[in-house]
């Protein structure tokens, strides 16, 4: 007796009612790069031939990104597709080899926040190379040690 797949081909991922971590964690990094480059979702929907809604569903991990559409992510967003990777946890939970900092339990990933995002575009801003460097050195001395609590 064959069992019924719903229109499925059989095997994939079972639904389960949250989207699968990985999904999760690519989408980030696709919303990551466009908020820095100061891309709306529309805009980057134009860009890949998608809706804003579609961009939506894979910013939130909703939909599954194909190795074709991460490709055309890739070139759009003009970072390699490595980028979309990175600092992603192995699947037992432990960390990458060389992970940046993550925000402690409970803490929202600062990454994520508004405000950091515009602190980003702001500094890229700044078109003189040595004030930059300037700025850059000073926001290091105001925070103190990384290591520092």
């Amino acid at each position: 007796m064959q069992t019924e797949t719903r229109g499925r081909r059989g095997g994939g991922r079972p639904k389960l009612g949250k989207p699968n971590p990985i999904d999760v964690h690519v989408g980030t990094r696709v919303r990551l790069r466009r908020t820095l480059l100061g891309m709306s979702q529309e805009k980057l929907g134009e860009a890949i031939g998608l809706t804003f809604q579609q961009v939506q569903k894979y910013e939130r991990g909703a939909n599954r990104i194909g190795a074709s559409r991460l490709f055309d992510l890739s070139r759009v967003l003009d970072v390699p597709v490595s980028f979309f990777f990175d600092d992603m946890p192995y699947p037992d939970g432990t960390p990458n080899p060389a992970p940046t900092p993550m925000p402690e339990a409970g803490e929202p990933d600062p990454m994520a926040k508004r405000e950091t995002l515009e602190l980003v575009r702001a500094y890229y801003r700044i078109t003189d190379p040595a004030v930059r460097k300037r700025i850059f050195e000073l926001t290091k001395a105001v925070a103190g040690p990384a290591d520092a609590p």
